[in-house]
């Protein structure tokens, strides 16, 4: 691994990895941090050029991040754990699930799509005119954060097929990711759950007490 990942941890108990969305930090989970390091010992990152995590020189991809997770793991000594993503945190999480199911105890999918085709037009649209904006200006790092969200990920609907880890698909009744999408995604992974929390894609933190019930539900159930 060319970088080390920035991260805090908090709590004791079996590991539970929190993996941000595009252009965030670790600091969206506060009240994550603050509520499951009560049960659970919580590492949250930061994924590569993302907070205080350096972008280093390998490329910058969801795979490539999922990547970085198996490496983060391995140098913290963490042979299994429980991995909760929102947005393109839960992208990564597919991803790794895939690549590395030895690691994954249970997993926790929030407002995570595997297609671009699983977003809304009037997130997509937009997201694809500030790209076409930032190429023109020669913002190489605007691009590459948004080229994060529009390109298809490395997996699809029968990789996830083989996912075995206890899964629970998390999204907002007004998500920009389309309830289809989320539904095939919750319905590609045999051992799942699905549900529905009134609101939009950032029900992480604008309903955490919710979100917190949850998923905290699901990890002791």
């Amino acid at each position: 691994m060319d970088i080390k990942l920035s991260y805090i941890e908090k709590g004791s108990g079996e590991p539970l990895i929190l993996i941000h969305g595009n252009g965030e930090d670790h600091k969206i989970f506060k009240a994550q941090i603050a509520e499951f390091s009560k049960d659970y010992h919580v590492y949250a990152v930061d994924t590569r050029g993302h907070g205080a995590s350096p972008r280093g020189s390998k490329p910058f991809t969801i795979t490539q991040f999922a990547d970085d997770l198996a490496d983060f793991m391995d140098d913290l000594n963490i042979e299994k754990a429980h991995i909760l993503g929102f947005s393109d945190g839960a992208n990564v999480a597919m991803v790794f699930a895939v690549k590395y199911p030895q690691k994954v105890d249970k997993l926790i999918l929030n407002s995570g799509n595997f297609a671009v085709s699983g977003l809304k037009d009037y997130f997509l649209i937009p997201c694809k005119m500030r790209r076409s904006a930032a190429a023109k200006k020669g913002s190489k790092a605007k691009v590459e954060m948004l080229d994060l969200m529009l390109c298809d990920l490395d997996v699809n609907a029968d990789d996830l097929a083989t996912i075995t880890a206890p899964t629970l698909v998390i999204a907002g009744t007004r998500d920009l990711i389309k309830a289809s999408h989320t539904r095939l995604i919750a319905g590609s992974i045999a051992n799942s759950q699905l549900r529905f929390i009134s609101g939009n894609h950032a029900v992480v933190y604008l309903r955490p007490a919710k979100f917190n019930e949850i998923v905290l539900e699901f990890l002791k159930g």
